[in-house]
């Protein structure tokens, strides 16, 4: 009651300060959940080309990035199957509708790429124990593990999981979270909150067999399934550790415990179901034991739910963190639904939950469920999300991982251009520890203000690579402005700033807009004078209902910026405006928000422009 009162309290009181700077943390944890399994999120069903399923993922990427994320936690195993080739289980019947029939590319290295090239940690999801979603509906390969080791297999329900007390499954596990480590480029292994099954009324988790055979210490039943979880989370972590120290181990259990009674004194204020009784997850231990680096408790109740509310569970959670990362696993998914908790028909309640969470600095960010969900955009939940992301913010640093910074990037020199001012430094020298720098920060601060790299507000740009190019739009005009830049690791240590450039900024031309007639003008053809390789490829479906793919080359580093024009020449919608590489770049416009009728899609470089007519059915 004393929690609740004081977190109540705190967060009426949190909420009279100024909410821009609540909502400007320099470091958080920004990511969403894409799940594969029953085709939940991605791709959306069954057996579609590879390239639609390329872009309906960059498009979540996209998405999620102008929201501001910087990461993504997607599903890759979800039940004993893979979305990558794999010599140990057959490929997933969730991406072609049969499983262990290829889709011809490799989906996992497809993912990691895309994310990696806009600055997104990717994180691989496993499911750890199940192997059949539905045994009525199953499509089962004969390479599939129930084939090959029956003995392995429990059925529970209409499920069937692997024998958590079996040491032979646990290594198998292990194997194939390490098949994965070692072969892709991902930042983090990711568990869900499936490890012994969720209670069923009339299923029995036959394990008698395992528990008689595999307890040389005489632990009861449920102590036992408790220690074969844990023996599976120490055998992850060690192994991840012992190949790739730089890969995160992260958890994201069910969001209770155990509730506080007489027997659970140190349990939480709720009445719910608790995981450490009914899946056997003793989820605290884990963080306590220092076995995971991130835990990400699925909270998906709202505050002010009376068996479980998230103003109790949130404060107890930042208490038993134990020194690890604490993301909260936010249930956008109940956003607007008329259930049984009225509370998510506030439009205030998530961006509520996470004012609270910045409260706390035990918590460290927000991971929510799920992408499509985003895509539905219930109470405008995209919005909400994006208002309480509005500047970059870098993921935080794990010290018990790598607490050594790189070295600061040189040379950072400022040339004029038009109305833009363009920024060019050098790359560091390696580190102490040999790490290279991943990316890089620009700051830009007023004559008047100190440099002061806590001051997420002067951050103007984070690269998505290790580009050393940076284009800062200013307008017509401006003050005095200092520049420096920092360098960043794998593991987000930030460097000292690099040399300090001042700049003054007067009597700018701004840059020239298409007449209307041009643009009225430009029909379905390219009325643009290309330079070099820049054009525009495609604008497809074309007419479309829910978004363009927008495919476009350019020959030289630019800053890309992609309008949306009424037929008279008006700006409609800015959709991108960044600095991007040489090469093909496909960009998807999700236009559900736009009416229907015709529009001018024009494409910008600095040398450059092109339009085409765009329809919008609805």
């Amino acid at each position: 009651m004393y929690l609740r009162l004081f977190a109540t309290l705190l967060f009426a009181s949190f909420k009279l300060f100024n909410d821009a700077h609540a909502q400007s943390p320099k470091r958080e944890f920004r990511a969403v959940w894409i799940a594969h399994v029953s085709n939940t999120d991605w791709p959306t069903q069954k057996g579609l080309p590879a390239e639609q399923q390329r872009s309906e993922f960059v498009a979540f990427l996209d998405q999620q990035k102008r929201m501001g994320a910087n990461a993504v936690v997607v599903q890759v195993r979800s039940a004993c199957d893979a979305v990558y080739p794999s010599n140990i289980e057959p490929w997933s019947e969730w991406l072609t509708g049969k499983q262990g029939l290829s889709p011809n590319y490799d989906p996992l290295r497809f993912m990691v790429a895309e994310a990696h090239a806009r600055g997104m940690e990717f994180h691989a999801w496993f499911n750890p124990y199940r192997a059949v979603t539905n045994t009525a509906v199953a499509n089962i390969a004969p390479s599939h593990v129930s084939v090959l080791h029956p003995e392995w297999v429990r059925q529970y329900g209409s499920l069937k999981i692997l024998d958590p007390g079996l040491p032979e499954v646990r290594a198998y596990v292990t194997r194939v979270v390490m098949d994965v480590v070692r072969r892709y480029d991902i930042d983090g292994v990711h568990f869900d909150d499936y490890f012994y099954p969720y209670p069923q009324t009339g299923a029995v988790f036959n394990d008698q067999a395992a528990f008689m055979r595999h307890n040389p210490n005489f632990l009861t039943l449920a102590d036992w399934r408790r220690r074969n979880v844990d023996l599976l989370i120490k055998m992850v972590s060690d192994s991840i550790e012992r190949a790739k120290p730089d890969v995160k181990f992260g958890v994201s259990p069910f969001g209770i415990w155990k509730n506080k009674s007489a027997a659970s004194p140190d349990g939480s204020q709720t009445r719910g179901g608790e995981s450490y009784f009914e899946t056997f997850s003793d989820s605290r231990k884990w963080v306590q034991s220092g076995w995971v680096d991130y835990i990400v408790p699925q909270l998906y109740w709202s505050i002010g739910f009376s068996v479980a509310d998230y103003a109790e569970l949130m404060p107890w959670w930042a208490a038993n963190s134990a020194g690890r990362h604490l993301y909260i696993g936010h249930g956008i998914y109940r956003v607007g639904a008329n259930g049984s908790d009225a509370n998510w028909l506030k439009r205030d309640q998530l961006p509520d939950q996470i004012r609270l969470n910045r409260t706390y600095a035990e918590v460290k960010g927000s991971v929510h469920f799920s992408a499509k969900s985003f895509a539905n955009n219930a109470l405008n939940v995209r919005d909400s999300v994006a208002a309480m992301y509005q500047t970059p913010a870098l993921v935080p640093t794990m010290p018990w991982k790598d607490r050594t910074p790189p070295n600061a990037p040189v040379g950072l020199s400022i040339v004029g251009n038009g109305s833009s001012l363009t920024l060019r430094w050098q790359k560091p020298q390696p580190a102490p520890d040999g790490d290279l720098a991943r990316y890089f920060v620009v700051y830009r601060f007023t004559e008047n203000e100190a440099i002061n790299l806590n001051n997420a507000s002067a951050i103007r740009h984070v690269t998505p690579t290790d580009t050393t190019v940076f284009v800062d739009a200013l307008g017509t005009s401006g003050p005095p402005f200092r520049y420096v830049v920092t360098a960043v690791d794998r593991l987000h240590n930030e460097s000292q700033p690099s040399n300090l450039v001042v700049v003054t900024v007067t009597g700018l031309a701004p840059k020239p807009r298409p007449a209307a007639a041009q643009a009225v003008a430009a029909n379905d053809d390219d009325n643009s004078e290309p330079v070099g390789l820049n054009r525009l490829i495609s604008v497809a479906p074309n007419p479309s209902v829910a978004g363009f793919r927008i495919q476009y080359e350019i020959a030289k580093s630019a800053m890309v910026n992609i309008q949306i024009l009424t037929v008279r020449g008006s700006v409609l919608e800015t959709v991108q405006n960044h600095y991007q590489m040489a090469g093909v770049h496909t960009y998807f416009w999700e236009s559900t928000d736009v009416g229907a009728g015709t529009y001018i899609l024009q494409l910008t470089t600095d040398r450059y422009r092109a339009t085409r007519k765009i329809s919008i059915a609805k």
